[in-house]
């Protein structure tokens, strides 16, 4: 497994953190959901990191992965970030080979 393929990988104590942290419900509609989608996705470089994941329900990640509701859903997601993290911020939730991880 490549650096750049662990680093976007999702470690089970990354989803509790997140499960606990968005208590089990989708950052978009609130239904149930996993805390398995990627606000950055990992064919960009999305790093397997709690503020880049986020809870959604299997409806709102089919919408958002295959772009029916990416953009509307992107920002809404964004915000749910930003309220969450003080120091929130894009560029570090991106895999640079350069860069070391924090995790």
């Amino acid at each position: 497994m490549s650096k750049r393929s662990r680093a976007c990988d999702i470690k089970p104590k990354v989803k509790e953190v997140v499960r606990q942290r968005d208590f089990g419900r989708c950052a978009v509609c609130q239904a149930p959901g996993l805390p398995n989608a990627h606000y950055i996705p990992r064919s960009q470089g999305g790093l397997g990191i709690e503020q880049n994941i986020v809870t959604l329900c299997p409806a709102c990640h089919m919408a958002y992965d295959n772009g029916s509701k990416r953009k509307e859903y992107k920002d809404q997601i964004r915000q749910y970030l930003q309220s969450r993290y003080r120091n929130w911020n894009e560029e570090d939730l991106v895999f640079d080979k350069w860069k070391k991880v924090k995790r």
